[in-house]
C-alpha cells in the first residue's frame, strides 16, 4: 500500500485548529482527505455517524482497542475516549490522498511518532487562556464545568507546543489559513501558486 502524507492539526479546544481544516479541505489541489476519529462521546447538534465522527460505544471501543485496530487512541476524559481507526488512513491512503487531522495533541503526537517521515504534525496556538474561555463560551455548546475542564486542559496542552514540527499562532483567522495553506502545500510538494 503506497504510503501518502498524514497533516495533523492539534491544538486545544476553540483554538481554531477544525475552521483551519476546514479551509484546507476546500483546496483539492492539496489532494487530502479527512480522516474521521471515532469516539465514545455522543453526538452534539446536526454531527452524523460516519461524517463527523465513527460514534462507538464504550465497550465497542475498548474491543477496538483490545485487538489493536487505532493508529492512535486517548481517554481524552473519563469514559470519553478519541481514536483514528487505522482502517480509517488506509482507506484513504487507498483513494490515493493525503490525510489531515483535525486531533487532540496526545494523538497528535503519537501518530508523529509512529510515521515521522509522512507526518507534519501543526500545533494552533490561541491569543491567550482568556480568548479561548471567550470562544468556547461562544460555541453555546457545551456546559459551564465542562468548558472549565477544557480550559484547565488547554494549559497542559500549550506546553506540548514545542514537540510540534511547528506552531501556527492563531490571532488573525485569515493569516493563520494562509500559513497553514502554505506550510501544506510545501509539505506535499506542492508548487507555489501566483496570488495563493
Amino acid at each position: 500500500m503506497a504510503n501518502g502524507k498524514l497533516i495533523i492539526f492539534s491544538a486545544p479546544s476553540g483554538s481554531g485548529k477544525t475552521t483551519i481544516v476546514k479551509h484546507l479541505l476546500e483546496h483539492p489541489e492539496l489532494n487530502l482527505e479527512f480522516s474521521i476519529s471515532a469516539t465514545t462521546r455522543q453526538p452534539r447538534g446536526e454531527e452524523k455517524d460516519g461524517i463527523n465522527y465513527y460514534f462507538l460505544s464504550l465497550d465497542n471501543f475498548k474491543q477496538h482497542i483490545k485487538n489493536g485496530d487505532f493508529v492512535e487512541w486517548e481517554e481524552v476524559y473519563r469514559d470519553n475516549f478519541y481514536g483514528t481507526l487505522k482502517t480509517e488512513v488506509e482507506r484513504i491512503w487507498a483513494q490515493g490522498k493525503n490525510v489531515i487531522f483535525d486531533i487532540d495533541v496526545a494523538g497528535g503526537l503519537r501518530i508523529k511518532r509512529k510515521f515521522p517521515e509522512e507526518t507534519l504534525a501543526v500545533f494552533v496556538k490561541p491569543p491567550s487562556i482568556d480568548e479561548l474561555k471567550i470562544r468556547l463560551k461562544k460555541r453555546k455548546t457545551e456546559s459551564e464545568d465542562k468548558i472549565n475542564m477544557r480550559i484547565a486542559k488547554a494549559s497542559v496542552e500549550l506546553a506540548t507546543a514545542p514537540q510540534f514540527d511547528t506552531i501556527i499562532k492563531n490571532y488573525d483567522l485569515d493569516t493563520a489559513k494562509q500559513e497553514a495553506y502554505d506550510l501544506v502545500a510545501d509539505f506535499i510538494g506542492l508548487k507555489k501558486k501566483v496570488n495563493e
